[in-house]
């Protein structure tokens, strides 16, 4: 049936297919490169079925400027202003299955970026709380976020740092390169909680740590990546 529909649309017309009550709009083009992405993921190892769903659903390309969305469903890291980028979608997948996620989990994200990465745990089920240091993009994030409908508390601070006052949390994902595993973070994250972070310089690390106890975490390594440095202390974008 669906097909029958489709044939009787020009493609003149398909961008008014789908829009939702926020404005944005997701054609069936769209809707088919996501799947064609998702099942690219599948191939590449992603094995984790909520987290291929929720690439399958989170339209990637509200996250690009008009100008560049034949970009958005590559698999590629595309830069998004203020020296950072949006991160590679097998990138994003990798993360977010290592952190083992599951539906009312408060998960926090250090390095907001774009918004898609916290789009991406919140349309698994998790409360989501993301830092970013950059004010222009925390502001232009701020905006679209609501539009997602997603359970997404933003804040614009240090990312070092954490957000002590709603610690702690059962997850916590750093998006950037850190130097060192920082000590600050790991206090804020629950006994049986469960860290994701790239650690290194030129080249990074990806880790999966689990605080044991109060006073041990296990380590594991998870493949070698290339991250955005992760700084301190907020920025002012010039």
């Amino acid at each position: 049936m669906n097909r029958c529909y489709t044939s009787l649309i020009s493609p003149l017309n398909e961008s008014l297919l789908i829009m939702t009550a926020s404005g944005f709009i997701d054609t069936y083009r769209h809707q088919g490169l996501r799947r064609k992405l998702t099942e690219l993921l599948r191939y590449k190892g992603i094995h984790d079925e909520d987290v291929l769903k929720a690439i399958n659903a989170v339209p990637r390309h509200y996250f690009f400027d008009s100008s560049f969305l034949e970009f958005a469903y590559e698999d590629k890291a595309f830069p998004i202003g203020s020296g950072q980028t949006i991160s590679q979608p097998y990138t994003v997948a990798f993360q977010t299955e290592l952190l083992l996620v599951k539906p009312a989990m408060r998960i926090l994200e250090i390095g907001t970026g774009s918004g898609y990465q916290a789009c991406i745990l919140a349309g698994m089920g998790a409360k989501v709380y993301t830092i970013e240091r950059q004010k222009l993009l925390y502001d232009k994030t701020k905006l679209m976020l609501p539009k997602m409908n997603f359970r997404i508390r933003p804040f614009y601070g240090d990312g070092y740092k954490g957000l002590p006052a709603h610690a702690p949390f059962d997850r916590i994902l750093i998006t950037a390169a850190a130097p060192s595993i920082p000590d600050e973070l790991i206090a804020q994250l629950k006994v049986g909680g469960i860290m994701v972070i790239p650690v290194g310089e030129e080249i990074q690390v990806m880790l999966r740590l689990r605080k044991i106890s109060e006073t041990e975490v296990a380590s594991e390594q998870h493949g070698s990546f290339r991250f955005v440095p992760m700084l301190t202390d907020r920025a002012k974008d010039i």
